[in-house]
């Protein structure tokens, strides 16, 4: 399988549907067991942008894109933050793009419609969704809400402060325009917005809050802006396309990919180990496509690795869909470029799903099981799981039964329900970290 996040092997539904009406599908393997709560984390599909407004209003707007999980939910709460007033709320369904009813409550009433551990002394945005949350499934949402906090916005003489403890695991926080970052006391990209604003963005490697301190002073008038750059707030209207503005473009490609902003992409990726002999570990990977007319995923299998049992699911519906596996010589017939390099001999698994509509994104939990005797084996009385892994967030289950003696990149180990070692490798920067596993039987 592919590393890097920018490599998306996607096409339209009509290209797939010329290379697939000769292939005859294959049978649909069972998938990967559902995996326990801990080894989910959803969590860290939650990502907060804040937006800081004029100085003198003490107030930034956040646009915060979360994912309820609870298979049933009716209802998602959205804790306001006690010393913060909220204003010009609005809350969207990210699969439709559609404006979600809400309203504000306390404590008591958010407890009474089911947040059993809701804070009495604490108000809610209570967002009624627009479906149940599906079995095997997720709701995503976006809340948009507007923040006055003269404690976590202030001025300090010449300089302005962003001052706020961030539990969110994938955050950024875009200067007001006209200023320029002076100060950052967590590690964070620095990039430039398409309007000209400077941002941080940063993964939360913390264990808790991230407490983030940002300074910023104001630049000369006559460099605040490049020439015709865009200063007022993002329309209402708008609020339930991406948050994310463009990035200046790079002349160089690669340039481009790597001020990408890390934190906000949302692929994932779980490895299951199988017992050592089998040279075998079963995998999931999620991911949000949202470009329109996109209709179809396409994998090519990692050189010296062989796929079996894939299996895909719709998270926005637990909608089990369709998989095929054909030969790269289809796609090399059909002169196709899916984004990584394929040999005749190359396996490529297809899924297929809804085409996206404008406004709209799908989120897709694909499984598979790959066998690879060069990159998981024995040595002595160690097993060793050697594989470079390219997104912002990659877990590693060691098999049952086995031990860990070894891991040369620094990770966050628990344990999971039943009992296996958990290691998680969040990895901040745009490239590959090579990691070389070894683990004994107990």
């Amino acid at each position: 399988m592919h590393s890097p996040a920018s490599r998306r092997q996607v096409m339209s539904m009509s290209v797939v549907g010329a290379i697939l009406l000769a292939v005859a599908p294959a049978a649909h393997a069972q998938s990967v067991p559902p995996a326990s709560p801990i080894l989910e984390r959803h969590e860290g599909d939650d990502y907060t942008r804040y937006e800081l407004l004029a100085p003198e209003t003490a107030q930034f707007r956040i646009v915060y894109d979360v994912t309820a999980t609870r298979p049933g939910a009716r209802f998602y709460f959205n804790v306001i933050r006690k010393g913060s007033e909220a204003s010009s709320e609005a809350v969207f369904d990210r699969m439709t793009g559609q404006p979600l009813p809400f309203k504000v409550v306390g404590g008591a009433e958010a407890r009474a419609a089911g947040q059993a551990n809701a804070d009495l002394g604490a108000s809610y945005i209570q967002v009624t969704l627009a479906r149940p949350v599906p079995e095997k499934g997720e709701t995503r949402l976006r809340i948009d809400k507007t923040y006055k906090d003269p404690k976590s916005y202030y001025r300090e003489g010449d300089l302005i402060v962003f001052n706020r403890g961030l539990g969110i695991k994938r955050n950024a926080v875009v200067l007001p325009p006209g200023y320029e970052l002076v100060a950052c006391n967590v590690p964070s990209q620095v990039l430039t917005e398409g309007d000209g604003r400077i941002s941080i963005s940063f993964l939360n490697t913390f264990p808790g809050e991230a407490p983030l301190v940002v300074r910023a002073r104001p630049l000369p008038k006559a460099t605040a802006l490049p020439r015709g750059s865009a200063t007022a707030p993002t329309a209402r209207a708008d609020r339930a396309a991406s948050p994310v503005a463009g990035v200046i473009a790079a002349s160089v490609p690669s340039m481009a990919s790597r001020l990408d902003e890390r934190a906000h992409q949302d692929r994932e990726i779980v490895y299951f180990l199988q017992q050592p002999d089998t040279h075998a570990f079963a995998l999931y990977h999620d991911y949000t496509e949202s470009r329109p007319g996109i209709a179809a995923y396409f994998n090519v299998v990692r050189a010296g690795s062989k796929a079996s049992n894939p299996a895909a699911r719709l998270l926005d519906t637990g909608e089990e869909l369709k998989v095929e596996t054909i030969e790269g010589r289809e796609i090399i017939a059909s002169k196709l470029d899916v984004g990584d390099p394929v040999e005749p001999d190359s396996e490529v698994v297809v899924i297929r799903f809804p085409a996206v509509q404008k406004g709209q994104s799908v989120r897709l939990r694909i499984s598979e099981t790959y066998t690879d005797q060069s990159r998981y084996y024995m040595d002595g009385d160690q097993f060793v799981w050697d594989r470079s892994l390219g997104r912002p967030r990659n877990a590693v289950v060691l098999p049952a039964g086995w031990y860990l003696t070894a891991s040369s990149i620094p990770a966050v180990v628990t344990m999971t329900d039943d009992g296996r070692v958990r290691m998680d490798y969040d990895n901040p920067r745009p490239d590959e970290v090579a990691v070389l596993l070894k683990g004994r039987k107990r």
